[in-house]
């Protein structure tokens, strides 16, 4: 019997983390691919980037909107309940013998809480990791808790996710999902990608993404407004801006990044790159600056500078690449700063990503297929000796 597995996905660069693996997926004759969306995938505001799920040639099974048009507290909640109740109605639909979800939105939460409910097993990717600037944080280890296999990205998060309880036979370092889009696609020329976004580059170029941090003492807009008045001082340099997640605060930063590029010519804003499109802005950026998870886990592999601004990745395992700083106007500045001294620019070009083991989604697949699932949900915490 073919093996039914679910994958959840809310977010264009969840999804673009997971299209290698739905590919693996999909072309095995022993498992059936069913595609669940939601979140921003589904609202005009973040793009519908459903349809770029569609365009890729996956089938989508089941559309769940959780109606994220407000991005305060209040309307996270709502999403969230939302999201329990409209997923058990998918698990009774669909009967997947597995269901993969990724990291840490509060979409993702929702999923999981139905599985537990619903007796759905649920392989959990790059759990055991750190933000701690975010209530990200609190809600990766939760699902850790729902989860019955567990994917993780380092020795490091493998060992944390074993501390949280979690039958280390159960648990597996397979690597960064994101380094696979670097190795397999087909990336963009600098001509072709600058026609691409109709944008030219300049001597300097610089990404910036930029997420609410949940947890954070400061004010995101303060801190976001300190960014935008360093970027102002910068010369001879050209700013691709992407766009802020759904968190609570999400939309305002995306806000304040439309005034600026009205006022300012040198800089574009790209609500949804896309993998490929942001792939290749790191072949040809000096640096991403912000606060994603992007410049953790997949700009040291283009051997470029990563500027971290503030504790939402706090924790993270960190490669030589990455630039932290605080979240005020003379750090970030400092910080820029480093990015072009020639001493930083010799360490770059011998940075070794932590998250590249490369084959991940083989990884999974094969570990999948041979793990029975029949009594996987019937769980022993796991103490350490």
């Amino acid at each position: 019997m073919m093996k039914k597995i679910s994958i959840v996905t809310g977010s264009r660069a969840e999804y673009g983390l997971l299209y290698w693996l739905m590919k693996a997926i999909q072309n095995d004759p022993e498992l059936e691919l069913q595609t669940v969306v939601t979140g921003m995938h589904l609202s005009s505001k973040y793009g519908n980037t459903y349809q770029q799920i569609i365009d890729d040639g996956f089938t989508i099974n089941k559309k769940i909107d959780i109606k994220i048009s407000s991005d305060n507290s209040l309307g996270v909640c709502k999403s969230i309940g939302i999201g329990i109740k409209a997923f058990s109605e998918v698990f009774v639909d669909l009967e997947p013998h597995i269901c993969i979800i990724l990291g840490d939105r509060y979409e993702i939460l929702s999923v999981a809480i139905a599985a537990l409910v619903s007796n759905i097993p649920v392989a959990h990717i790059h759990g055991g990791e750190l933000t701690e600037g975010a209530f990200d944080d609190a809600i990766r280890h939760s699902i850790t808790k729902m989860s019955h296999l567990h994917f993780v990205a380092t020795d490091s998060y493998l060992k944390r996710v074993i501390q949280l309880g979690e039958n280390p036979s159960r648990v597996f370092n397979v690597g960064g999902l994101g380094i696979e889009n670097i190795n397999k696609l087909k990336l963009l020329s600098r001509e072709n990608f600058q026609k691409k976004i109709n944008f030219n580059l300049a001597k300097k170029n610089i990404l910036v993404t930029y997420h609410p941090a949940t947890l954070e003492d400061l004010s995101y807009k303060i801190i976001f407004k300190e960014l935008l008045d360093v970027l102002l001082t910068l010369k001879d340099t050209k700013v691709i801006f992407t766009a802020a997640n759904s968190d609570p605060g999400g939309m305002q930063i995306n806000h304040m990044i439309e005034k600026y590029i009205a006022k300012n010519d040198n800089a574009i804003f790209i609500k949804s790159m896309g993998q490929i499109l942001y792939l290749s802005a790191l072949k040809f950026v000096d640096a991403v600056i912000g606060n994603s998870s992007s410049g953790i886990c997949e700009a040291p592999s283009f051997r470029i500078a990563s500027v971290n601004i503030g504790s939402r990745q706090k924790g993270r395992e960190m490669a030589s690449s990455v630039i932290n700083c605080m979240p005020n106007k003379k750090s970030i500045e400092t910080a820029i700063k480093k990015v072009y001294d020639s001493r930083f620019q010799t360490l770059l070009k011998s940075t070794v990503n932590p998250y590249d083991s490369g084959n991940t989604s083989e990884k999974i697949v094969s570990i999948i297929k041979s793990t029975d699932l029949t009594r996987i949900t019937e769980k022993k915490f796991h103490d350490l000796s």
